[in-house]
C-alpha cells in the first residue's frame, strides 16, 4: 500500500528545509522532518543550475523509483525532501549509487522499520 504523498507547495518545502535535519550522501542530500500525519510526504528538488529539464526529470525519476522500492521499509510520519548534490555532474546520475545513498541515509536517520541487511 502506498503511504507517501508528494509535497507540492512552496511553504511545505520551506518548512522542511528550514526545520528539518540534514543528511548527505554521495549524489543526494535529504532533509527530514517529523510530521503529525500517518503518511510520509515526499519532495524532490533539483536546481535549474544542474541542467536542462531532460536531465532534471531523469534525476527525479531515479530518486522517485528508488524511494518507491524501499518505501514499505520506512517508518511513517515524516516529511522528506531529496536534493541533488550540485557538485556532482548530471551525467553521473546512477540508479545504484542513488539506491546506496538512500539506504545509507535512512540507516543514519534510523528510519528503517527493522534493521536492513545488505542486499
Amino acid at each position: 500500500m502506498k503511504k507517501t504523498v508528494m509535497l507540492k507547495k512552496n511553504y511545505e518545502f520551506k518548512k522542511v528545509l528550514e526545520n528539518g535535519k540534514f543528511y548527505s550522501g554521495k549524489q543526494i542530500n535529504l532533509f527530514i522532518l517529523k510530521n503529525k500525519e500517518k503518511i510520509n510526504l515526499l519532495g524532490i528538488a533539483i536546481s535549474k543550475k544542474v541542467g536542462k529539464s531532460v536531465y532534471r526529470n531523469k534525476i527525479k525519476r531515479l530518486i522517485r523509483e528508488n524511494y518507491r522500492i524501499i518505501e514499505n521499509d520506512i517508518k511513517e510520519g515524516y516529511s522528506l525532501i531529496f536534493l541533488w548534490n550540485k557538485k556532482i555532474d548530471k551525467k553521473e546520475a546512477d540508479f545504484y549509487i542513488i539506491k546506496k545513498d538512500m539506504e545509507n541515509i535512512f540507516k543514519k536517520a534510523n528510519l528503517f522499520l527493522k534493521e536492513q541487511g545488505d542486499k
